[in-house]
């Protein structure tokens, strides 16, 4: 009974967050097929899987799944890169291309582990105990990793505009 009443929560679950499901395996495997059938993949998983045994984590417990099913897919193709279509706004408001471009290059000099942190956080705006529970790290890992990958950001984007 409980079996039932865990995959109708996550089948609702998955269809509401089909999109950003979508979005962040398309961030690894930068191409509409391979994405497509990384959630494929990771919706099986998830819905042959053992019953959760705390229902409150559903949301990083389907996140991790897609995590480790994008990085398994691009291992296998002995290729690792992330982007988006990411547009960010300047401080006028406007959508800026170049800025978004310049954002995208210093994204794909990060190492894949501080990607899918920045990602995670301010693309999928998780809170950092979630980042921290989709890649089964330390709260304080993730804040150290993130800070680096900020500063590194920073570097990069500096760099682009000399």
């Amino acid at each position: 009974m409980f079996k039932q009443t865990f995959n109708k929560e996550l089948t609702k679950y998955i269809i509401s967050e089909q999109d950003r499901l979508y979005r962040l395996a398309y961030s690894y495997t930068q191409n509409e097929q391979d994405a497509l059938d990384v959630v494929q993949t990771a919706i099986v998983k998830a819905l042959s899987a053992p019953d959760m045994r705390e229902p409150r984590y559903l949301k990083t417990w389907v996140y991790r799944i897609v995590v480790n099913t994008a990085i398994d897919s691009l291992r296998a193709r002995k290729r690792l890169v992330l982007s988006d279509d990411w547009v960010f706004e300047d401080e006028a408001g406007d959508s800026s291309e170049e800025t978004s471009l310049d954002m995208q290059d210093a994204l794909n000099k990060l190492p894949a582990d501080l990607k899918t942190i920045v990602v995670l956080r301010y693309f999928h705006e998780f809170q950092l105990q979630e980042v921290a529970d989709v890649l089964s790290m330390n709260l304080n890992t993730v804040k150290t990793r993130l800070y680096r990958a900020l500063r590194l950001l920073k570097i990069e984007m500096e760099e682009d505009h000399e």
